[in-house]
């Protein structure tokens, strides 16, 4: 078979530091030459793309989100946009009425402000739908809004003890309000919801690889699989339905993770075998402890609301550290959330741990969301050699900021968040992730973040803790390059020949433009290994 040659003709930033060439060449899915010798290709190529005004970059990763979950959110109710609890109320009831052969009506992410302490009552859902079950995520993951009859087909009740990793948030007379954080408070009600169908995991598969291609990424970090979550994807993969890379990270489960470490490998070893080229399964994921938000990130000090607690820590310490070596001992790479400056120790320590005590490899371990870090931790980071993965929409004084989290930490806790800056003059590898569903998936609103760590109505006008803003270059190359360390794939760190085209084609150039408008460059082209995912019409669509 002849292969064919791409050649792209404009502004290409290369990401090797060098500066920026003005040709790229593409052949057999890789790339074959730079500059003139590209640029000499062009006359017998078989398309030639005019980069015009904008700018050919190495694609976007991300570093941290949940696609399955992004994919199913669009078979529920649309609630994740709404901006008040009666806009939500009335959108489950639309949904229920339209899908009356429905049992369970399950959707995401709504915003938990809009609650007073994110609390949410289970008779604004009845108002709708009183005779079937309704469950709703937060946009954290953290939380779940359900309604009475959820509450009583769960068994949950004013005599339901509190679980250990949980809080059935109750009325005053005890009885349940309809709020539930954290894990086993959570499965009370989820572990009720009926099983989907592989057909419906798989398409949420699909559809999630569409929309991560529209926004210029190509490879993503799972960073939450079940045994159920592996097979949609082995699924997918045999009916080429994904369109994107994929790692998978396999949650750790405190109460089990001994029982996991032959079922994990297990995993790995048949997602190698059967998850053709986009496939892997090399990371497993650990949750240190919950968000900010709900009180349960696990903090050094208390809360200000609630000086009886110092958050919910996921694992002990010890624990923590324990099963982050004997997983790290079978060559697994790790995955550590972590939100509270607490839970940031614990992984960093849990990290130290197994690099001290198992055979040196190429570990590259993570840290991810990275919110509250004590300063006498951040040095850490880089002596670690620790990957700090931020989502970098978070870093702005939104209403979850002001409302929930701001109140609940304090003005000294609040001015350690998202030390970004900081962590990069220290040296340390940054990548973005979004994490979506809980936040967009589009990497370009979370570069202009970190750029200018403002709203996007321009709050504040000086930068919410300015120190720690990045510049546009080191946003893009934490969203590519620092991905693609994350991820292993030190073929993809920058554009060279050789490397697969992975590429994304801008509508404008984000170092060139006004940062506050950043997040209004268009994604033009996607290519996964030479081959388009997506194509913008303006670049023959």
């Amino acid at each position: 078979m002849t292969a064919t040659t791409l050649v792209f003709l404009g502004t290409i930033r290369t990401g090797d530091g060098d500066g920026d060439t003005t040709a790229l060449a593409v052949r057999d899915g890789r790339i074959a030459a730079l500059g003139a010798a590209a640029r000499a290709l062009a006359p017998t190529a078989d398309e030639v793309v005019d980069i015009g005004d904008g700018l050919l970059m190495a694609a976007f990763g991300d570093g941290h989100a949940h696609p399955l979950f992004g994919g199913l959110e669009s078979f529920g109710p649309q609630i994740k946009e709404l901006d008040s609890i009666d806009a939500i109320v009335s959108e489950v009831g639309r949904w229920a009425k339209e899908h009356t052969e429905t049992e369970w009506i399950v959707g995401a992410s709504y915003d938990p402000a809009l609650a007073p302490d994110g609390e949410f009552d289970a008779h604004w859902l009845d108002a709708a739908v009183p005779d079937r079950p309704v469950v709703l995520r937060a946009h954290d993951y953290h939380t779940v809004w359900c309604n009475t009859e959820a509450l009583r087909r769960a068994g949950v009740t004013e005599t339901t003890p509190e679980p250990r990793l949980g809080w059935i948030v109750r009325r005053a007379d005890g009885t349940p309000l309809g709020t539930l954080r954290e894990w086993h408070a959570c499965d009370l009600v989820l572990d009720q919801v009926p099983s989907r169908a592989m057909d419906e995991l798989v398409e949420a598969v699909r559809r999630a690889g569409h929309a991560y291609a529209r926004a210029g990424i190509t490879w993503v970090q799972d960073a939450w699989v079940e045994p159920e979550t592996a097979e949609a994807y082995l699924a997918a993969a045999r009916r080429d339905a994904l369109t994107v890379r994929v790692d998978l990270a396999q949650r750790a489960d405190p109460d089990r993770w001994r029982e996991q470490l032959g079922p994990f490998s297990a995993t790995r070893a048949r997602v190698a075998a059967d998850g053709g080229e986009l496939l892997t399964a090399r990371t497993v994921k650990y949750f240190s402890d919950g968000v900010v938000e709900g009180g349960t990130a696990a903090m050094l000090d208390p809360y200000l609301d609630a000086p009886h607690s110092c958050g919910m820590p996921v694992w002990e310490p010890s624990a923590l550290a324990e099963a982050v070596r004997a997983f790290d001992a079978e060559g697994f790479r790790t995955h550590i959330h972590a939100i509270g400056d607490a839970g940031v120790r614990a992984a960093l320590d849990a990290i130290e741990a197994a690099a001290d005590t198992n055979p040196a490899w190429d570990r590259r371990p993570v840290i991810t969301h990275v919110q509250v870090v004590d300063p006498a931790d951040l040095p850490r980071f880089a002596a670690l050699g620790v990957i700090a993965n931020f989502e970098p929409l978070w870093a702005q004084p939104d209403p979850l900021q002001t409302e929930l989290s701001i109140p609940r930490i304090g003005a000294r806790r609040a001015e350690l968040q998202y030390p970004m800056g900081e962590l990069a003059r220290d040296g340390v590898r940054l990548s973005f992730g979004s994490d979506w569903p809980v936040s967009s998936h589009v990497p370009l609103e979370g570069v202009q973040v970190a750029v200018t760590r403002r709203t996007f109505t321009g709050e504040p006008a000086d930068g919410w803790l300015p120190h720690q803003r990045l510049t546009v270059d080191q946003a893009l190359t934490a969203a590519t390059t620092g991905v693609a360390h994350q991820a292993g794939a030190d073929d993809r760190l920058s554009l060279a020949p050789g490397a697969p085209a992975d590429l994304v084609l801008l509508s404008a150039d984000p170092r060139a433009c006004d940062p506050m408008d950043i997040r209004h460059a268009r994604v033009l082209g996607t290519w996964l290994g030479g081959r388009p995912t997506y194509r913008a019409a303006s670049v023959g669509e």
